[in-house]
C-alpha cells in the first residue's frame, strides 16, 4: 500500500497514541489542521485507521527485542588526536541497537513493537517519548525503578566513523525469559521476531527454541556478543553478522572473498536459512542453502554519522521480507536506507522515509543498471 511521508508521519503519531488530537497532530508536523483531517480521511478509505479514536486496523507487525540506549556521540572539528583533548561537538539521541531498528522500521511505515528495558530516570523518559513520537508502540517496554537506562558513549573521527565507545548497558540483565512469557501471546500473533545479541543467552535460547510460526532476524551486535548464538542457529531465518563475527561465530578463517561460500555453508549447516555479511567498502554478501549474492556498496560522497548504518541496514532487511521482495531487492533496498542513514548526524535519520530509500535505490541500482 503507498502512503505519502505526510501520510506516514501521520499514521506514526497514531500508532503513538491513538487517541492524540487533530490539533496536536498539526502542532507537531508544523502543518494545519484541516491538513491533518485530510490525512486521517485518506487512512480511513484506504483502511489503515478505522472508526473513531483512530482505531488502527488489525495488520501485522513485527517485534524488535533488545537494547534501548540513550547515544552520546563526540565528533572532533579536525583530525582526531588520540590522548588529547579534542576540538568538535557533543550531541545526544536515542539508540540501541532494537530500538533503533524499531525505529527505522516505523518511518518506513511498518507497525512494530519494542520489548527492551529501560530505566525510570530522565534518559528512560527521553527514550520512551522519542520512540512513541517515531510511532514504535512502547506499550510492552520493561520500565525498571532501580536501574539507569543503557548509554552509549561514543568518539568518532572527523570521517564519521567509531573510534571508540563505551556502552553501559547493566539493564539488560532484567529482560529475562519470564518477562517475555508474560508476553507471548503477542509474540506469537507477530509476522516476525528481531532481536539483538544485546540480550542475555537465556532469551536468545527462549525466543529462538520457540515460536515456530514466526521467522526470526537476529543481529549479532558485536565479536564478542555473536558467540552467544553457537548453540542456537538453528532457529535463524536471517542472521546479519560482519564478517568478522561471522568468522569468530563459525570457528573458520578465510582470507579471499571466494571462500565466502565456504563460510556460509557453515551456517546453512546448523540451520541458518539466510545468512547476510556486512563486508564495508566491498559492500554485502548474501547466502541461503539455494544462492549466494554478493552486491556493490552504495557510495555515500560526506558520510556524517555510520553509527546508525547496520541499524537501518537491518531494518531494511526486516521491511523487504514483510513485503515478500526477492533476495538482491531486498539487499539493495537494506543499503539505501544505511546510506540514508550515515547522511544524518543522529544514529537515525528523523526524515527516513519510504520514498526517500526507494530514491536512492533506483538511482543506485534500477537506473545504474539500465545505462
Amino acid at each position: 500500500m503507498f502512503m505519502a511521508d505526510r501520510e506516514s508521519s501521520v499514521l506514526a503519531l497514531v500508532r503513538g497514541d491513538p487517541m492524540i488530537s487533530q490539533e496536536a497532530m498539526a502542532q507537531k508536523l508544523g502543518i494545519s489542521r484541516s491538513a491533518v483531517a485530510g490525512y486521517i480521511m485518506s487512512l480511513t478509505k484506504k483502511g489503515v485507521i478505522e472508526g473513531r479514536g483512530y482505531v488502527l486496523s488489525a495488520s501485522p507487525f513485527a517485534v524488535v527485542v533488545g537494547g534501548a540506549n540513550v547515544d552520546i556521540h563526540g565528533v572532533p572539528t579536525h583530525q582526531l588526536i588520540e590522548g588529547d583533548s579534542n576540538v568538535g561537538t557533543v550531541s545526544t539521541s536515542a539508540g540501541g541497537v532494537a530500538r533503533n531498528i524499531a525505529e527505522n522500521l516505523s518511518r518506513l511505515g511498518s507497525n512494530v513493537r519494542l520489548l527492551a528495558p529501560i530505566g525510570m530516570d530522565r534518559h528512560g523518559d527521553f527514550l520512551h517519548q522519542h520512540s512513541v513520537d517515531a510511532g514504535i508502540d512502547m506499550s510492552f517496554v520493561l520500565r525498571h525503578p532501580n536501574l539507569s537506562t543503557s548509554t552509549y558513549l561514543s568518539i568518532l573521527n572527523e570521517q564519521g566513523s567509531m573510534q571508540v565507545a563505551i556502552s553501559d548497558m547493566a539493564i539488560m540483565d532484567s529482560l529475562t525469559p519470564a518477562y517475555l512469557r508474560s508476553h507471548e501471546a503477542m509474540l506469537r500473533q507477530a509476522e516476525l521476531i528481531v532481536m539483538d545479541c544485546n540480550v542475555s543467552e537465556q532469551v536468545l535460547d527462549y525466543l529462538l527454541s520457540n515460536f515456530p510460526d514466526q521467522a526470526k532476524f537476529v543481529d549479532t551486535v558485536s565479536t564478542r556478543k555473536a558467540l552467544k548464538l553457537r548453540s542456537y542457529l538453528k532457529g535463524i531465518h536471517t542472521l546479519k553478522p560482519s564478517l568478522a563475527e561471522a568468522q569468530a561465530l563459525a570457528g573458520i578463517r578465510i582470507s579471499k572473498s571466494d571462500e565466502l561460500p565456504r563460510l556460509a555453508d557453515w551456517f546453512h549447516e546448523q540451520g541458518v536459512e539466510r545468512l547476510v555479511i556486512s563486508l564495508g567498502d566491498a559492500g554485502v554478501f548474501c547466502s541461503t542453502p539455494q544462492e549466494h549474492v554478493t552486491q556493490e556498496p552504495i557510495n555515500v560522497a560526506n558520510p556524517v554519522n555510520t553509527d546508525g548504518a547496520g541499524d537501518a541496514f537491518v531494518a531494511g532487511l526486516a521491511y523487504a521480507w514483510l513485503q515478500q521482495w526477492e533476495t538482491e531487492h531486498g539487499i539493495g533496498f537494506a543499503q539505501a536506507a544505511a546510506s540514508v542513514t550515515i547522511s544524518d548526524t543522529s544514529t537515525n535519520n528523523n526524515a527516513l522515509s519510504i520514498q526517500q530509500v526507494e530514491q536512492v535505490y533506483n538511482n543506485n541500482y534500477v537506473n545504474a543498471t539500465a545505462q
